[in-house]
């Protein structure tokens, strides 16, 4: 999920600008799904500035970790205090206007590796069969958002698909299977037609599936669609995974392996 305050400076050239979405508010959301965990990612609205996730992740104690955008010259001193804060990955959204290139991604991955962290990816899936050879030789994990932003019914879908499945299959990627309305082209409630990719990726490695809610969904509110009901999309999900033993794997076993859950001493 994201946290949206207007009290933190946008980013010049955001292009993603939503209404304030506070940890309070998430809390509430938090009742309905009746989840505990959460991870904060630092959205685009706010380029490298990781303040808003920080502050997030504080305020929600040992159950929050983040992930966060770091500028290719962030200093080691920088990334060591983002670690204490609870950071435990960095994000490239290159769909979007980025501080941030893939050409960076190598370098940018050697300096997290000590840490443990991983690399979260949001790009054109079309980009991925070149890429391929780079991202297997990358020394951290790479999470890929969104069911990899592959387009339902597009060309470029298949080799896409085939990058991730070979990444995930050799233990080096994760899939992240969150904000499904981003591709869905069947839309609210349950977004069905995203179903069988879900299935897809459910019978290829569940154990190296996650879900996330996505909230406060600033993709939809940028294309305008239906509010986004959170408990139907979870609901949704739920049934996707076909058995209670996979929900759980996916939904806690899985982030508590890749987050680090209880790796923070008390203060």
């Amino acid at each position: 999920m994201h946290v949206y305050d207007s009290r933190y400076p946008v980013a010049p050239g955001a292009t993603l600008r939503p209404a304030d979405a506070s940890v309070d508010d998430y809390r509430q959301v938090q009742h309905v799904l009746g989840t505990q965990r959460v991870i904060v990612v630092t959205p685009s609205t706010y380029g490298t500035d990781n303040a808003s996730t920080t502050d997030a992740i504080a305020a929600l104690g040992a159950c929050a970790r983040g992930v966060a955008v770091v500028a290719p010259q962030v200093t080691d001193d920088e990334l060591a205090r983002l670690h204490r804060a609870g950071i435990r990955g960095i994000r490239l959204n290159l769909t979007l206007p980025a501080p941030v290139s893939l050409d960076d991604l190598p370098t940018l991955a050697a300096r997290i590796a000590g840490f443990g962290w991983h690399v979260q990816l949001n790009l054109p899936p079309a980009w991925l069969p070149d890429a391929a050879g780079m991202l297997a030789g990358l020394p951290v994990p790479v999470v890929f958002d969104h069911y990899g932003h592959l387009p339902l019914g597009k060309p470029e879908a298949e080799p896409a698909y085939r990058v991730i499945a070979g990444l995930v299959s050799a233990g080096k990627a994760w899939v992240k299977l969150s904000g499904p309305y981003i591709e869905s082209l069947q839309g609210a409630p349950h977004y069905g037609d995203m179903r069988p990719l879900a299935a897809r990726y459910l019978d290829l490695a569940p154990e190296r599936m996650l879900w996330g809610s996505d909230w406060p969904h600033p993709s939809a509110q940028a294309r305008a669609v239906p509010p986004v009901d959170d408990a139907a999309v979870l609901r949704a999900f739920l049934g996707w995974c076909g058995s209670s033993d996979t929900a759980q794997q996916v939904l806690v076993g899985n982030p508590q392996s890749l987050y680090g859950f209880g790796d923070i001493a008390p203060a």
